[in-house]
């Protein structure tokens, strides 16, 4: 009799199993977390400092400077209805104007880094211009019989009093600062007027198209921007379909020469002789023919001379106080060392060893060698013969 075995059948996995997944899923997170913890806390750490990694230009109405005297918020706005290039020299900026069509305005910032040639020929593109404080120079190129007549700091803001469509748009601004004419000849429109001239004025120019100049670029700045209708005035002042922003870099030194190179050759050559000349004459007055040698005197001088011309000149002028000082001072260097003191104690300390060695009076010694602002000893010869008596008898007692 065959028997057949029962087909094998798929048996579901046992909790054993799960089991042991389970762990070895638990053991990888354990050795994994550690490492994806630092990686995530590096990555973070990186993410917030690119985010303060970003440089922005510096300067005065820089187009790309957040700072108050920056001009970027100006830029953007501009940047939403205009085609904006920022050139930073004369030759980009024509450039720029030739490559771009009819509807262009020129915005000029910092024209005093500009030479006159430059100048001359940005004035001769025919563009639209809006000349942002100006030098003399600019304005003799682009608006030739207009000029600075004043200037205007205390008011805070100005009243266009004009016809000049962006000026009436913008209504009051804060434009105060150089205040400018033109001559009576030049059809110009004069806003924002002020004593002593106007903020801004519009002319034409010679080559064919207008010149704005504005006495201040402080209402295009990210500080003064949305104050008033300074935003508005700046706006309707440069809108056109392509701007170029010229603002020119600060000239850079190409080369120096040293001092030495602006010498000229002949008073070069010169240093030469003068050179030899100098070290001769040292020479010729630093010569030694030998050493030294004692060389004995025609009369032989008395050690005593010295002190008796000394007194004489004492005795001639009066100064008893020089000698009584003289007198005193030669006492105490010959009699504080017997004592066993030094040049350093103090006067108590030299009183009370005299007074001891001798056995006289402490105030007689202290008056006799210390005086106080009256010298008693200064008054006549007499008493300055005492005061060397008095001396010469404590010498001998200290013998």
């Amino acid at each position: 009799m065959t028997t057949t075995a029962p087909p094998a059948t798929d048996r579901p996995s046992s909790p054993a199993s799960t089991v042991e997944h389970g762990s070895d899923a638990l053991r990888l997170w354990r050795r994994i977390r550690v490492p994806l913890a630092l990686f995530t806390a590096l990555f973070l750490v990186g993410a917030l400092l690119s985010l303060g990694s970003e440089r922005f230009p510096s300067g005065h109405l820089e187009p790309g400077n957040p700072e108050p005297s920056g001009a970027r918020a100006f830029s953007q706005l501009l940047r939403e209805d205009s085609d904006v290039t920022v050139a930073r020299g004369s030759g980009a900026a024509v450039s720029a104007v030739e490559r771009s069509g009819e509807d262009t305005v020129l915005l000029v910032f910092l024209d005093h880094r500009l030479l006159p040639e430059e100048l001359d020929t940005l004035a001769e593109l025919g563009v639209d211009t809006v000349l942002v404080q100006p030098s003399l120079r600019s304005l003799a190129a682009f608006a030739p019989g207009a000029d600075v007549t004043g200037r205007a700091d205390d008011e805070d803001s100005l009243e266009p009093e004009c016809t000049l469509p962006a000026a009436e748009a913008a209504g009051s601004a804060g434009v105060a600062g150089e205040l400018y004419s033109v001559d009576d000849d030049v059809v110009a429109q004069n806003c924002y007027p002020a004593e002593g001239g106007a903020a801004l004025i519009r002319v034409d120019s010679p080559h064919g198209a207008t010149t704005t100049v504005l006495g201040t670029g402080a209402p295009l700045t990210n500080r003064e921007l949305d104050a008033g209708g300074n935003a508005a005035l700046a706006l309707n002042l440069v809108r056109a379909e392509n701007v170029v922003w010229l603002r020119p870099d600060a000239p850079e030194q190409a080369g120096g020469s040293q001092i030495w190179e602006l010498i000229s050759p002949g008073l070069r050559w010169s240093v030469i002789p003068l050179a030899l000349t100098l070290l001769l004459l040292a020479f010729w007055r630093g010569r030694r023919m030998g050493a030294l040698v004692p060389e004995s005197l025609p009369v032989l001088v008395r050690a005593s001379e010295t002190t008796e011309g000394r007194a004489g000149l004492y005795r001639s002028r009066g100064a008893r106080d020089r000698v009584v000082a003289a007198l005193r001072a030669g006492f105490l260097e010959r009699s504080v060392p017997k004592l066993g003191l030094n040049a350093d104690s103090s006067s108590d300390a030299v009183v009370s060893a005299l007074a001891a060695r001798t056995g006289d009076d402490p105030r007689d010694l202290e008056r006799l060698l210390y005086p106080g602002p009256v010298d008693a000893y200064t008054t006549d010869d007499g008493a300055m013969l005492r005061l060397g008596d008095a001396l010469d008898e404590l010498t001998r007692k200290l013998r």
